[in-house]
């Protein structure tokens, strides 16, 4: 069975930094994609910033393009994402998750639909005050 752990999570005021780290394990697939979720209240589930195993190219949303950064070790099954110059809308809850992917799929599809069977970490909290 795939389980993710998430940590990193807390408390920052904006402008601050936190890097958040996910180890994978269980982890199977030849072909994935892993990356980092958010939900923040009221708000839909946002794809942060994904990375095929195909390529290892990275995705990254338009709202943190140029603060995140993300980083991922095969060889260990981690994923960590380095969040720089926070602000307060980059609080939520952040989810570590990963599964098989189609051949077609990239990073970016990853983020933006995950898939039926992704296997996600139970979150940890990231709150940025003003």
């Amino acid at each position: 069975e795939v389980q993710l752990q998430a940590s990193g999570g807390g408390l920052v005021q904006a402008g601050g930094s936190l890097k958040l780290s996910c180890v994978v394990s269980g982890l199977t697939f030849d072909e994935y994609a892993i990356g980092w979720f958010r939900q923040a209240p009221g708000k839909e589930r946002e794809g942060v910033s994904c990375i095929s195993s195909r390529d290892g190219s990275a995705y990254y949303s338009d709202s943190v393009k140029g603060r995140f950064t993300v980083s991922s070790d095969n060889a260990k099954k981690t994923v960590d994402l380095q969040m720089t110059s926070l602000k307060v809308e980059d609080t939520a809850v952040y989810y570590c998750a990963t599964d098989e992917i189609p051949k077609y799929w990239t990073g970016e599809t990853y983020c933006r639909y995950s898939t039926m069977g992704t296997f996600w970490g139970k979150g940890t909290q990231v709150t940025v005050s003003s």
